[in-house]
């Protein structure tokens, strides 16, 4: 039994809804609400009290220090720069995203799923932040941090994978383009209120061709998720991740 069990533990019987956040969480959580908010999307709760939005910027910050220490401790000698790409290898939406689907959040994440923009973001990933900010506010930091530690980072987070990985694909898709002589653009090819929210559709443009297309709700991510579908079509994946 880990330390974080240790500290969770618990004997009394729980309510199904409790029981099934301990199920994913770890642990039998104490504010039960608070997880209720950390796991409702803006998409079917406009009140900032009931969805997961302020709770996943607190999430973030806590999740990126304890990162942060994370890597300062295990890295002694490394500089900065690669401390900090690593930290955001580590704590980027797409890796996040992947976690939370595999710790189950998927299942237990209420949100709009008649909205297929939805079904191709990275919500999943804000509600692991915003659940970490719930951990936060209800067993303070010290639990928190030994959560983050024995539930994401180390049966998630490889750091020797994470070294060689490179998590920019409009980069390395720029890098492609410019070897072979081709013209690489990334074009708004919509923009619209979805939601209450402003969603984007970027495409991948290669010599005046459309060849993927991403949706977000920043250019930035639409960017990134058109770069990665774009990647995935000229079966560039294995060249595109590592490092020559």
């Amino acid at each position: 039994m880990g330390l974080f069990e240790n500290l969770f533990k618990e004997s009394k019987s729980v309510p199904s809804y409790k029981k099934q956040l301990k199920n994913v969480l770890g642990f039998s959580p104490g504010d039960v609400p608070l997880y209720k908010a950390a796991l409702t999307h803006r998409s079917v709760r406009d009140l900032a009290s009931e969805n997961n939005e302020r709770l996943e910027y607190l999430g973030d910050a806590i999740l990126s220090g304890i990162v942060a220490d994370f890597l300062f401790k295990k890295y002694p000698y490394k500089e900065e720069g690669f401390l900090t790409e690593m930290r955001s290898k580590m704590v980027n939406r797409t890796t996040l995203n992947d976690i939370a689907i595999k710790m189950g959040f998927k299942k237990i994440t209420n949100f709009n799923k008649f909205d297929n923009s939805l079904k191709m973001s990275q919500i999943f990933g804000n509600t692991l932040e915003a659940v970490v900010g719930a951990v936060y506010l209800d067993k303070g930091f010290r639990k928190t941090k030994v959560w983050v530690l024995e539930r994401i980072i180390i049966p998630h987070l490889f750091m020797d994978d994470l070294e060689n990985l490179e998590i920019n694909h409009k980069n390395k898709l720029y890098g492609w383009a410019n070897k072979n002589g081709k013209n690489l653009e990334f074009e708004t090819l919509d923009e619209r209120i979805e939601g209450g929210r402003r969603l984007f559709t970027v495409g991948a443009v290669v010599d005046r061709e459309l060849l993927a297309q991403g949706k977000a709700y920043n250019k930035k991510d639409a960017s990134q998720i058109a770069a990665r579908l774009a990647v995935a079509k000229l079966g560039l994946g294995k060249e595109i991740e590592l490092e020559p």
